[in-house]
């Protein structure tokens, strides 16, 4: 069988670092094949490389057997080459078929364009408005517009980079239905993902990458999630210590939180009611769009429209407070989005800091540079972050390496209440692994922490209490004792009862449970 592609000896070096080195990699119609490695291992500059958005510096490509050079994406979606971006390439202003539309063969009209992802979303089941402007969409609702814009075009060759990060249990299997089919069908896939139960079950070949060179190849489907760690990151994982401790005294109180969305395209808050104490983690999971971004604009003060009681910190009310009075009280805040809200992506990470710290401006307003560089090189080096020291641009950081830097600044801050939004999107076993553990000691020390998260199997891992947010609602919080997967997907659709619940047994995620059996760590 001749291969879909082949890659040879691919070299791809920058001023600071060799992004690949020497790299070969083999995939064949109608395979899935996993594309494995840690943070800034080199994944993505090699994917782009396929996609033809970077040029190798050495090395070969042959596409079903022949030599090719593919100068840019269209040359590559010429060939049946799809790809969909981890940082996604959408115009804001442009709504959603728009975007689809510009990708794909111009003979099709808007309508017709519009007509497809309606039919493709519903045939996927990735619900979405073709009439919305992307920049009404969370980051969840984006992903779902790229792998439908891929998936229009029939690619004979699909790369997906993080795919299901933003996804519930049941959309993700229903999308492995959907990749299944697809290779069945002759389709080739390259998976980019940091889920190894998920690479175990979908992938039927693995390349491994570590510090831009290939480390192994493998079937994943006979490995396990430790022997994968130890191929990715040359070693296993710590164990998160998870030590039961009483609640301290409320630090966060939501009390019937209404707010009208501010576009057509958001959603309403309807009468939201929570509490956080100290020396907890409370956990919201719910699918991407559901009033996830309008509640945490609220809670950090970038909308200030509730009523000034409806939100508390140590029993004052702050609702129509701003972020920076709400830090003066101790509250700090990891948005999902990384450039552009969480940094500049121009500045260097040194004066990134001063969006959310202050401690380096002196009494007379003049900015103490040192102090600057001092606080992000302690930051690079207590949370391992892979850069080109405090003055590298936060664009220059790979997806999980800034989203690293940005969680440990604000846990650098030492908060008394800290709000976090999907912490490890992106980010390798070894990385989440150290950020929740981090998250576990903050909360050990008695802060008090609520994270949105979409990714469920880190709800059960790190929290002691969980919501499910759904149109805006929000549902009643159950101990993570008592909880599970199948509970907690129904939640997610806005199916719950209010009244007690019966006990049930200790959640586990299918896949973490065989591998507890097994003895062995998960990721």
């Amino acid at each position: 069988m001749i291969p879909r592609l082949q890659l040879a000896h691919i070299t791809k070096r920058y001023p600071a670092v060799v992004a690949n080195s020497d790299v070969s990699l083999t995939v064949q119609p109608g395979e899935i094949h996993a594309v494995l490695g840690e943070n800034g291992a080199g994944k993505s500059t090699l994917m782009k490389i396929i996609y033809g958005s970077v040029k190798p510096d050495e090395g070969s490509v042959l596409w079903n057997g022949q030599p090719v050079h593919i100068r840019n994406p269209q040359e590559a979606r010429a060939l049946g080459i799809a790809m969909v971006f981890q940082h996604f390439s959408l115009f804001d202003t442009l709504t959603v078929a728009e975007n689809v539309w510009l990708g794909l063969d111009k003979t099709l009209t808007l309508n017709q364009v519009t007509h497809s992802i309606t039919a493709k979303a519903g045939e996927y089941g990735l619900d979405i408005d073709p009439q919305r402007p992307v920049h009404t969409l969370s980051v969840g609702e984006m992903q779902r517009v790229e792998i439908i814009r891929s998936l229009l075009t029939n690619p004979k060759l699909l790369i997906l980079d993080e795919p299901t990060s933003v996804l519930t249990p049941q959309a993700v299997e229903k999308l492995f239905v959907v990749l299944k089919k697809l290779a069945s069908e002759g389709c080739s896939i390259l998976y980019i993902s940091h889920k190894l139960h998920e690479i175990r079950e979908l992938c039927n070949a693995c390349t491994v990458l570590r510090g831009g060179k290939v480390t192994g190849v493998c079937n994943p489907r006979v490995e396990s999630n430790a022997s994968l760690s130890r191929l990715m990151i040359g070693a296993e994982p710590p164990e998160l210590e998870h030590h039961d401790r009483k609640p301290g005294e409320v630090v966060l109180q939501v009390r019937d939180l209404h707010l009208q969305r501010e576009d057509q395209f958001g959603i309403d808050l309807d009468g939201i009611t929570l509490e956080v104490r100290a020396g907890e983690v409370l956990g919201i999971a719910g699918v991407s769009g559901n009033g996830q971004q309008e509640l945490l604009y609220a809670l950090s003060g970038e909308d200030t429209r509730a009523a000034h009681s409806a939100i508390q910190v140590f029993g004052k009310d702050v609702g129509r407070f701003g972020p920076a009075h709400r830090r003066h009280l101790g509250v700090h805040f990891v948005p999902e989005e990384r450039l552009g809200r969480g940094a500049v992506p121009t500045l260097g990470l040194a004066h990134n800091l001063m969006l959310t710290r202050t401690d380096a401006v002196g009494k007379s307003g003049w900015i103490n540079v040192k102090a600057l560089e001092k606080q992000a090189a302690d930051i690079i080096s207590r949370f391992n972050v892979k850069a080109g020291g405090p003055h590298a641009a936060a664009k220059s950081l790979s997806g999980g390496n800034l989203q690293k830097f940005i969680v440990g600044r604000e846990i650098d801050a030492n908060p008394k209440l800290l709000i976090v939004s999907q912490p490890t999107w992106g980010v390798d076993v070894g990385a989440a692994a150290q950020i929740r553990g981090e998250i576990l000691a903050l909360r050990d020390a008695g802060c008090a922490v609520l994270v949105v998260s979409e990714e469920l199997e880190e709800l059960f891992e790190i929290t002691d209490r969980l919501h499910v947010i759904a149109k805006g609602r929000l549902s009643p919080s159950i101990d993570r004792a008592r909880a599970t997967v199948q509970l907690i997907g129904e939640w997610m659709s806005g199916l719950w009862v209010v009244q007690p619940l019966r006990e049930t047994p200790t959640p586990t995620l299918p896949q973490r449970g065989r591998e507890q059996e097994e003895g062995h760590n998960h990721a």
